[in-house]
């Protein structure tokens, strides 16, 4: 009993130790800042001696240490570089020299010829007569005369006596005979008539026949006409 009261109690500490501890732990502080603060003067007044120090103590950053090279695994594959293919040449077409255009040759012109105007055929049907005083449209004039719608018609290939200018009574006789021939001979029956000539105020001359035989040759044969350019004495001989 007597020992767990004893155990129980502990001394006391000593007041002037307490306090010695307790200011002892409150000043180490401050003069670690004042320690502090005056090294931080010196250091700043004498910077500049100190600054090559430091630079010979420090070890010099090499390239090694500031960039790491990458590790090259052996077993890897070598990295295949895409070459860029090239671009292919076009042939550029060389422009063509201009064409050549041959100028024409300016030719003469050549006169044409009008071509021969056609002969005229036509076939006559109408009724004949005697030519009077008044207008001639379907009639006889004489031995080689007539008139045909209203055009005058000269047989070309025959000439015969004319009433009013006979210079005789044989040749008078003549020129009566013809022309009542011709007249007979118009009224026959159709005929055609072929162009000789170009028509002028004397009349248009035309071959007249029926059957192709020629009323001029006809009346010759008959002694009543004569060809064209030959005498005409013998009517009067």
């Amino acid at each position: 009993m007597a020992k767990t009261a004893t155990r129980g109690r502990r001394k006391a500490p000593a007041r002037g130790k307490s306090k010695a501890r307790s200011s002892g732990g409150g000043l180490l502080p401050w003069v670690v800042i004042g320690i502090a603060a005056i090294g931080g003067i010196v250091a700043h007044d004498h910077w500049k001696s100190i600054q090559p120090m430091l630079a010979r103590q420090s070890p010099p950053i090499t390239r090694d240490t500031a960039e790491p090279r990458p590790v090259v695994r052996k077993d890897a594959p070598p990295k295949q570089v895409a070459l860029a293919a090239p671009t292919p040449k076009v042939a550029v077409p060389k422009p063509l020299p201009p064409a050549t255009i041959p100028t024409p040759m300016i030719q003469p012109i050549k006169a044409v010829p009008s071509p021969a105007p056609a002969a005229i055929s036509e076939t006559g049907t109408v009724a004949f007569g005697y030519c009077g005083q008044g207008a001639h449209i379907n009639c006889v004039g004489d031995g080689g005369v007539f008139w045909y719608k209203g055009e005058k018609i000269v047989i070309a290939d025959m000439a015969s006596p004319v009433v009013d200018q006979a210079r005789c009574d044989g040749e008078r006789r003549v020129a009566f005979a013809a022309k009542s021939r011709l007249l007979a001979l118009l009224n026959a029956g159709p005929f055609t008539m072929n162009a000789a000539g170009k028509a002028d105020p004397s009349g248009a001359p035309r071959v007249v026949a029926r059957n192709g035989r020629s009323f001029g040759a006809q009346l010759i044969n008959e002694g009543l006409a004569r060809k064209p350019g030959a005498a005409g004495n013998a009517w009067c001989a």
